[in-house]
């Protein structure tokens, strides 16, 4: 791949406009800097083309149109409409073509800068497939490659996980407001108490226990504030919830697949 490289979405939601903004921005050390040139969305309703329009990008109807004049094809579309997609650009696909599968539950605010993605290879995929990729996702945030049964968990995880901290953020600033706090204060210093500990998380390489030991101290308001969190079950929950949105994510994945009598048609 070269300067020249043409990246197609197809699907114009949440999914594809993260990804579009985070490519275009990423300066690929591969690829080099991927102009609105030569990026191209398609989708049935032109909805959503409005605010690709606003980035320079291309927009069209069709799929074939768009796989035909694309060298990487990211597929952002809910599960259960990847079968009916495939069969649309089949013909069209070359050996030349890189065709990327966005996994569902990935947000809007997933991809924003300080997201976490994580892709697999198919069997025909290369080494230097991946590294694209990779460089060309790198404003995205974290990007990490791992193996397809991944996936699903990393769904859970990041995709809905964003969801998860949203509601303790709200939980928090609430608390704080039923001890007497305005509320617009309560959310604001919330977000940033969020946004202090996933940096200090992220960047300091220690494991969450040892952090969370380093701030209690022994008969402090921490560590009381802490123990009635273990009896609220909130350890226990957060567990669960990511289960649960990981078996959903592979439910999700199960409904997408073709019987072999939709095969046979």
């Amino acid at each position: 791949m070269d300067s020249n490289l043409r990246i197609g979405f197809i699907g114009a939601g949440n999914m594809a406009y993260g990804i579009a903004k985070g490519v275009m921005q990423s300066g690929c050390l591969i690829a080099g800097d991927v102009p609105p040139s030569n990026v191209k969305v398609s989708a049935p309703s032109a909805r959503n083309f409005g605010r690709f329009q606003e980035l320079g990008v291309a927009v069209t109807h069709s799929n074939a149109e768009l796989v035909s004049s694309c060298d990487l094809v990211f597929v952002a579309v809910k599960p259960h409409l990847i079968t009916t997609i495939l069969s649309e650009i089949t013909d069209h696909v070359t050996r030349k073509h890189i065709i990327v599968s966005v996994a569902a539950g990935v947000t809007l605010a997933t991809l924003q800068g300080q997201g976490a993605l994580l892709f697999s290879r198919g069997t025909w995929a290369r080494q230097e497939d991946g590294d694209l990729l990779r460089s060309l996702l790198q404003h995205c945030g974290l990007v990490e490659e791992g193996p397809e049964a991944w996936i699903d968990i990393h769904t859970g995880l990041s995709g809905s996980g964003v969801a998860f901290v949203y509601l303790f953020a709200e939980a928090l600033a609430e608390g704080a407001v039923k001890m007497g706090m305005p509320s617009a204060l309560a959310h604001s210093i919330a977000a940033q108490t969020v946004l202090g500990a996933g940096q200090l998380l992220r960047d300091s390489g220690k494991h969450p226990a040892q952090l969370r030991s380093e701030v209690c101290t022994p008969g402090g308001t921490t560590i009381f504030g802490l123990h009635a969190m273990e009896q609220g079950g909130v350890r226990a929950a957060t567990m669960t919830a990511v289960e649960t949105a990981t078996e959903r994510a592979r439910e999700l994945g199960r409904k997408s697949v073709p019987t072999a009598t939709e095969n046979r048609k």
